[in-house]
């Protein structure tokens, strides 16, 4: 677990964009610890909807992908085509709007739910000062979703770009939030199905028993963007 954060920590600054290096793109030094772009910040390439067929509602423009802006319980999700991610390192950054709800997903499945949240573990992502109703701690930005709340989270103004990590490793799961790691979890252990049976998964089997899948992200109200998404294999 300590080489786990020392590796984090040390690859900090890869892939932190800096006013030299333009969206959605690689460094040499990135390629070559094995990053690549999820979203080549054109079009929807290597992304489809969840359980769907291409991404309708969602825009691409000035290199930032965007989310329909109104979203719902289900329907506007989006997963990448590629679907067997097991142990990895994801990066991207984000900004979402007044009383605005998303989230990224990872080992996401179709084909076995209706619904990605059914599926993929949920990192939150919420206008948490302006978030209209009252907002449990495991709800906010940076939080395993209804799991495990984000410990000393510093989440950007509306408007504002936040960074965003998720790091798995076999059972083990780091998420940071702006260069902080604020969730620690490890994956079907003792504490993780505790929390499970009782959480509003514990009556869904197929919530968070992938080993793999895909990457997600959620169209589920107000307007979240996204750019310089990548990943690499652990």
């Amino acid at each position: 677990m300590k080489k786990l954060l020392l590796l984090s920590v040390a690859l900090m600054m890869v892939g932190t964009i800096t006013s030299a290096q333009e969206l959605n793109t690689l460094t040499k030094k990135e390629k070559k610890a094995g990053w690549e772009l999820l979203f080549n910040g054109n079009d929807f390439d290597g992304w489809k909807k969840f359980n769907g067929g291409d991404v309708t509602g969602w825009k691409v423009a000035n290199g930032i992908m965007s989310n329909s802006g109104t979203g719902s319980d289900h329907g506007g999700d989006i997963i990448t085509k590629r679907q067997d991610y097991k142990d990895f390192e994801l990066y991207l950054e984000w900004k979402i709007n007044h009383k605005s709800n998303s989230g990224v997903f990872y080992h996401a499945k179709e084909g076995e739910v209706d619904r990605i949240y059914k599926s993929g573990i949920e990192y939150q992502l919420i206008d948490g000062k302006g978030w209209p109703s009252k907002i449990h701690d495991d709800q906010y930005s940076g939080a395993c979703y209804a799991m495990y709340p984000p410990k000393d989270a510093e989440v950007k103004p509306v408007g504002e770009w936040n960074t965003t990590r998720i790091i798995v490793k076999g059972t083990h799961v780091e998420h940071w939030l702006n260069g902080k790691m604020v969730v620690e979890y490890e994956l079907w252990g003792d504490d993780w199905n505790a929390k499970k049976k009782k959480s509003k998964w514990k009556n869904i089997p197929t919530w968070g028993a992938s080993a793999e899948g895909g990457i997600g992200l959620q169209d589920h109200g107000g307007l979240t963007q996204f750019r310089n998404m990548k990943i690499r294999e652990l």
